[in-house]
C-alpha cells in the first residue's frame, strides 16, 4: 500500500541459452528508494521478493535507443568479444539495465553488465 515511485535502473537478469538468446526465465529487479531501504514495505504479492544485492564488480557496455531483447543480446555479444578469453565473469547470467521512462524519446541509456567472479 506504499507508493515508492519508479527507480532506475530497471534491471533484468537474463539467463542466456546456448545460442546467446534469452531463455524464457528472466528476473526483473527494481531498486528500493533510499528512504525505504532500512525498513522496506512488505510485498502483498507472493511472487515479489525483496533481496539484498551485495556489492559487485562489473564489466559494462552502454548503448542508446529503445532497447529490445535483440539489442541486449547483441551488446552482450559485443562485450564478450571485447573482453576476450582472459576476463573472468559469470557466464550463467548477465544484467540488462534501462535507465529511462518510456516517454523519453531521446538520449536514452541502456547497459549490459557482466558480473566479475
Amino acid at each position: 500500500g506504499v507508493g515508492m515511485g519508479m527507480t532506475a535502473p530497471v534491471s533484468i537478469t537474463a539467463f542466456p541459452a546456448e545460442d546467446g538468446s534469452f531463455q524464457q526465465k528472466v528476473k526483473v529487479s527494481l531498486r528500493i528508494p533510499s528512504q525505504f531501504q532500512d525498513n522496506p514495505p512488505c510485498p502483498t504479492d507472493e511472487s515479489i521478493k525483496i533481496e539484498e544485492r551485495q556489492g559487485m564488480t562489473i564489466y559494462s557496455t552502454q548503448f542508446g535507443g529503445y532497447a529490445k531483447e535483440a539489442d541486449y543480446v547483441n551488446y552482450a555479444a559485443k562485450l564478450k568479444a571485447a573482453l576476450g578469453s582472459d576476463a573472468v565473469y559469470r557466464k550463467d547470467f548477465y544484467l540488462c539495465n534501462g535507465y529511462d521512462p518510456p516517454m523519453k524519446p531521446y538520449g536514452r541509456r541502456n547497459e549490459v553488465w557482466f558480473v566479475k567472479e
